[in-house]
């Protein structure tokens, strides 16, 4: 199975925020939309890096509250894996366990198409088993 087939269920809407945001505005938006990370971008729209709860959460930690109302691009993870639609969704599941991230956005050719969550793949993964099941279950009722 290939992520397109996750985005084709779910859409390929994309929550951004502006680096220059305050975290006191990456929150908001993150409870506005109930999601737990957002990317974040530059100027001309540019992937600069993602930022999450647990981003905060640990800025929170060691900068305490006065984080708040600095920019996002002081607390965001810079480092941003990435997919795309063609990839497996096996790929997907090692390179979220290997490099320890919740979300990959789907580029093609550079540009942005949607985001994949940890959530995603295993909501996919119950999907998988339930339809086999259902397949197992008819075969022997027949």
């Amino acid at each position: 199975m290939r992520i397109s087939q996750i985005l084709n269920k779910k859409g390929s809407g994309v929550i951004t925020v502006p680096a220059t945001s305050t975290v006191r505005g990456l929150l908001a938006t993150l409870d506005e939309w109930n999601i737990g990370a957002v990317l974040v971008v530059g100027d001309g729209g540019a992937i600069a890096g993602i930022a999450s709860e647990r981003d905060v959460v640990r800025c929170l930690h060691t900068g305490g509250a006065s984080i708040l109302d600095g920019p996002v691009s002081g607390i965001m993870t810079a480092v941003v894996h990435t997919c795309t639609p063609d990839d497996p969704i096996e790929g997907l599941r090692e390179i979220m366990t290997e490099h320890r991230v919740r979300h990959l956005p789907v580029m093609v050719d550079g540009e942005l198409v949607g985001i994949v969550s940890i959530g995603d793949v295993v909501k996919n993964a119950i999907d998988q088993l339930e339809a086999e099941r259902e397949h197992l279950v008819q075969y022997i009722q027949h």
